[in-house]
């Protein structure tokens, strides 16, 4: 499962890669997703998958005595899922604003556009 993971993870960060060199804007944002959704991956992967009890402690044991699911990772990635969701909805509205001033999502002509004025 494991392996499955990572080789996915590795997938993400590649199309990632691939559509952030594109010269379209909005290629540009779907690859900020990927790059996004292959970092939670790499948390989710590096917190280790373990089928474990929840992270409590009865109240008379001093420590974990068998095998337990770290909240961190968890925490970690669902934070991360927030934050980029809000990324993700602010970008669209502003590519969307600037297609419909400039009417091109080209990110070449955006810059001689710039330099026009």
């Amino acid at each position: 499962m494991e392996i499955l993971l990572a080789i996915m993870t590795g997938v993400l960060y590649a199309a990632g890669t691939y559509m952030i060199l594109r010269r379209s804007i909005v290629k540009l944002i779907i690859g900020i997703i990927l790059f996004g959704n292959g970092v939670n991956l790499l948390i989710f992967l590096l917190g280790r998958i373990t089928k474990g009890n929840p992270p409590i402690i009865s109240p008379e044991l001093k420590h974990f005595t068998d095998i337990y699911a770290d909240p961190i990772p968890q925490a970690l990635i669902l934070t991360s899922i927030v934050i980029s969701f809000g990324l993700q909805a602010f970008a669209i509205i502003l590519v969307k604003r600037a297609y419909k001033v400039l009417k091109t999502d080209d990110l070449d002509m955006l810059n001689t556009l710039d330099e026009d004025s």
